[in-house]
């Protein structure tokens, strides 16, 4: 039996664990062909639904009584031992975990600083960032492009665009890859020591505006006059910083294993650069690096797919494997990567009120980093096995923990 024909459920219910996400497309596809929705359970044991299907997971991200407000969930979570975040540690007090009316209020106030024309204008910077990192390697040999590439690039963006001072960029980028590990040992360490060097910063932003975006959203006012408070300018650094930064780190390396493992891709973007803006879209298709969205929770029972679905009960909605199963992709095989697929469809981003609001970012950051790497690298190969590549076991983000390859640069 191969690992996509494997029972997908123990004990009547889907487990999340590592072993699941490593090989997270085929366990996917597999729960696709058996239906949209699926009994799962997830870290520390939470119990809940998984949305696969494409058309289903809209309607589940978009539907008016599934909400981010954990209240009716409350009794399940503290019988699981989950202990819900609270606006002075972790992520709280920020549009991703709010709903509507303070969802609005908080996003409205968020754009008007994290302009389009803000992010357009990192596009030279982030070209010099990425061209930089390739200038301190070695002419050619063996290095981990998460380590030396994938990971620094992001992190010295967003440190930069929030204002971040270079002293505080190491604990930054270690505390950032931490905080969306759910289970791992520095998890709720990481997500400390993140909100306590943005709140010193936010006081400092107070003092002292620069021309950074931390500043931007210290002085941001909506037409009523209202501000951001203190806990959720924290809070919206701390979603900026690790829902942001981490994602595009694994979003450059799932699409740089793609690539590896599909030579002649690899070969037609070096050829034809144009297609990158395509073929970002295509990765973000093919194996995204958020990988389900947060966890929502039924206001009253509902039916979804034709499942019941309790008062309490929690819906994850699985982003990649709806990507896979978008009416496009499903006529032209999911399975396959195409860097050429016209328009490719997916859910990376999200859908509804909570669509990333740093979408345009994301896909700069991740055409320049990928254009300049394979431009800079005419030779590059993995240096170890698939196989033995090792993938973040918990948490909403998918992708490898390292990526050893053999390269030379020009």
């Amino acid at each position: 039996m191969s690992r996509h024909e494997q029972c997908p459920y123990q004990d009547g219910r889907v487990v999340i664990d590592p072993a699941f996400k490593a090989d997270a497309p085929a366990r996917y596809a597999r729960l696709r062909e058996l239906g949209p929705i699926h009994p799962a359970e997830f870290h520390l044991g939470l119990k809940g639904w998984v949305v696969v299907g494409h058309e289903l997971a809209r309607e589940a991200l978009t539907h008016p009584a599934l909400l981010k407000d954990a209240t009716p969930a409350a009794e399940a979570l503290a019988a699981a031992g989950y202990v819900l975040h609270k606006p002075s540690v972790g992520l709280g007090a920020q549009m991703m975990e709010a709903d509507p009316p303070a969802h609005t209020r908080l996003r409205r106030l968020a754009s008007a600083a994290f302009t389009p024309r803000r992010t357009a204008d990192l596009a030279p910077r982030i070209e010099q960032i990425a061209h930089g990192l390739i200038d301190a390697l070695p002419p050619a040999g063996e290095t981990d492009l998460v380590e030396v590439f994938n990971a620094p690039l992001p992190a010295t963006v967003i440190a930069e665009l929030l204002g971040i001072p270079e002293e505080h960029h190491l604990d930054f980028r270690r505390w950032s890859a931490q905080a969306l590990q759910v289970a791992s040992p520095g998890h709720r360490q990481a997500l400390a020591g993140l909100h306590g060097l943005l709140a010193g910063l936010v006081a400092d932003k107070r003092r002292s505006p620069g021309d950074d975006l931390l500043s931007a959203l210290v002085a941001v006012r909506d037409e009523d006059d209202g501000r951001l408070t203190e806990e959720e300018l924290v809070g919206t650094a701390m979603m900026l910083v690790v829902a942001g930064h981490e994602s595009t780190v694994n979003l450059l390396g799932n699409a740089l294993l793609a690539l590896l493992q599909h030579p002649e891709q690899l070969r037609l973007l070096r050829e034809r650069p144009e297609l990158m803006p395509g073929a970002v879209e295509e990765f973000l298709r093919y194996d995204t690096s958020v990988e389900r969205s947060t966890s929502r929770y039924a206001a009253e029972d509902l039916e979804l797919g034709g499942v019941s679905v309790p008062r309490g009960g929690m819906v994850v909605v699985a982003l990649g494997a709806a990507g896979r199963d978008a009416p496009q992709s499903r006529a032209e095989d999911p399975g396959v990567l195409d860097v050429t697929r016209p328009g490719a469809r997916h859910l990376a981003f999200g859908h509804g009120v909570h669509y990333c609001l740093g979408a345009p970012l994301a896909r700069l950051e991740a055409a320049i980093a990928l254009r300049t790497l394979l431009g800079r690298l005419p030779e590059l190969e993995l240096s170890v096995p698939v196989d033995s590549l090792q993938w973040i076991g918990s948490g909403i983000i998918r992708g490898v923990l390292s990526l050893p390859v053999r390269y030379r640069s020009v």
